[in-house]
């Protein structure tokens, strides 16, 4: 793989849990036989990422069993498309049973983040994680810690994978969007940030952000659309994204739907989505 070439892949809003422990709405759609498609699409498409990126809600309000199956079906994906696979946490997920079933570790409260750099470009994953809410913000320490490592640029710049977006989606209820987003946009203007990824609105949007690539996914799990004025509809649908990373010039995303039926799963009133947040 060369600097001028490199790829990763984006996707998000998994909403996993363990075989059997999907009900309702969620018992509709094999969330990890959706996760499985999107993986042998991109293999068989001829990608070769660097790495995989998933903004968020891994799981369903899972517990340690559900992260602990997450975890075998991402490593399979994984072996199958030949690049490891980072997470972050989203409004769904819950940390301590993501502790112990996925990283396989103590139960903690402590929001997930880390930096991992692959040649040459930096991959940043954030936690913006309000327990017990919708909403999302980045904690004083989170923030702390992604100045510090803004401080000293990577080669081919920086990637932000988060769950709640920094721009707006049109026509979509409720205050979705990260909270600090001005205090976080403060921090990556004029550094080496080159692209934020997002998940959360299960709605595809790019733009831009401080004049950086700003990134909201669709998922995997469903695809949420307005069905008139007052309803809002979640759609059987399958999407994930291709990042290319051009050294010195900047990122092209190409996001990729996996053909489905696009069958109506459910709807309800937008009131119901706005007050969540």
């Amino acid at each position: 793989m060369t600097q001028e070439n490199l790829k990763f892949i984006h996707l998000t809003d998994t909403h996993m849990n363990a075989a059997g422990k999907q009900d309702g709405l969620f018992s509709k759609v094999h969330m990890a036989d959706n996760v499985r498609k999107v993986f042998k699409h991109a293999k068989e498409s001829g990608v070769k990422p660097a790495f995989v990126l998933i903004t968020g809600d891994l799981s369903h309000e899972g517990d340690s069993a559900d992260y602990a199956y997450i975890r075998t079906v991402l490593d399979e994906c994984s072996e199958l498309i030949g690049a490891p696979v980072h997470v972050v946490l989203g409004n769904h997920d819950h940390r301590g049973p993501f502790r112990e079933g996925y990283l396989m570790e103590s139960s903690s409260e402590e929001p997930y983040f880390y930096s991992f750099m692959y040649d040459g470009l930096r991959l940043i994953g954030l936690n913006t994680q309000i327990p017990g809410s919708h909403s999302g913000e980045l904690d004083e320490r989170q923030l702390g810690w992604l100045e510090a490592q803004l401080k000293e640029p990577a080669p081919q710049g920086t990637i932000v994978g988060i769950h709640h977006p920094v721009l707006a989606i049109e026509g979509m209820p409720g205050d979705h969007l990260l909270k600090n987003r001005g205090r976080f946009g403060d921090l990556i203007a004029g550094t080496d940030v080159i692209g934020v990824m997002a998940g959360h609105v299960h709605s595809n949007n790019v733009g831009t952000f401080r004049g950086i690539c700003a990134v909201a996914a669709s998922g995997t799990a469903f695809a949420g659309e307005l069905a008139d004025q007052d309803n809002y509809a979640m759609i059987n649908a399958i999407s994930y994204n291709v990042v290319s990373v051009n050294a010195g010039e900047g990122i092209t995303v190409r996001t990729v739907e996996i053909p489905t039926a696009r069958e109506e799963l459910v709807r309800f009133p937008i009131s119901l989505l706005a007050a969540q947040h």
